[in-house]
């Protein structure tokens, strides 16, 4: 099974890949993490390439999976090309965008263009207007289209595909279908791998996402480091002749 984690600069980036993780993904949800965006929408190219770079700089033996913000490659197949080229130079070895059915000439012409591409279909965020909210997609009936935008970003040329919040039941069929790997968020334990946000990982978020889970309480551990420091330094026991020079 791949592991994915996110990583936006390149101390993390350094941290995960020495983990041991598959790829590491510079996600668009910088905009949620480091920026204080409500959504996705506001990232730009300018934005991603920087946080690729910062990512590449460590040149970590995971794979670089750049995401392709909104707007990048919505428009023409042209702009969707042109922008994946300005990821890799980056130095994203895969890009990854969202949509099904709708996007598969952008990713026929990207992966024309030797360009690895990753798909992201069930939950895309950057469609939260269109879908109405953060919403578990492909219950019931609307099941058969998350299935068909599958199969159409496999034929298209995908060589791998994030399943976003749909049923655990879902993604194991959309799984057992395909002959590329499947990574899952919120799609239960029968895909190829599994993505988690870092700061999800790590329980710096607030309020954790039903799809994540927190491997440990790094928000509390850093509080605490914080409140020890200003309590230090209000008493005088900081700095210590360790931290001075003579």
């Amino acid at each position: 099974p791949l592991a994915m984690v996110t990583a936006y600069d390149s101390t993390f980036a350094s941290i995960v890949d020495e983990a041991g993780v598959d790829l590491i993904l510079v996600g668009d949800s910088v905009a949620t993490v480091m920026q204080g965006q409500r959504n996705t929408l506001g990232v730009s190219m300018q934005d991603m390439e920087y946080h690729v770079r910062l990512v590449a700089s460590v040149k970590p033996n995971a794979l670089i999976v750049g995401d392709m913000p909104f707007g990048s490659y919505q428009s023409s197949v042209k702009d969707a090309v042109d922008n994946a080229v300005r990821l890799v130079k980056a130095g994203a070895e895969i890009v990854k965008l969202e949509g099904g059915i709708h996007v598969a000439d952008q990713i026929r012409a990207i992966a024309a263009a030797d360009i690895p591409v990753m798909g992201h279909i069930g939950l895309t965020p950057q469609s939260v207007h269109a879908l109405g909210g953060f919403k578990v997609q492909g219950r019931g009936d609307d099941a058969a289209r998350v299935i068909e935008d599958a199969k159409a970003l496999a034929a298209a040329g995908v060589f791998a595909i994030i399943l976003e919040a749909v049923p655990a039941s879902l993604a194991a069929e959309i799984t057992a279908q395909l002959s590329i790997p499947t990574i899952g968020i919120g799609a239960g334990k029968d895909c190829d791998g599994q993505v988690l946000v870092w700061t999800d990982l790590m329980g710096l978020t607030e309020k954790m996402p039903k799809l994540a889970k927190a491997y440990r309480n790094m928000r509390k551990e850093m509080a605490d480091a914080v409140s020890e420091f200003a309590s230090d330094v209000a008493a005088g026991r900081f700095p210590t002749a360790d931290q001075s020079f003579n």
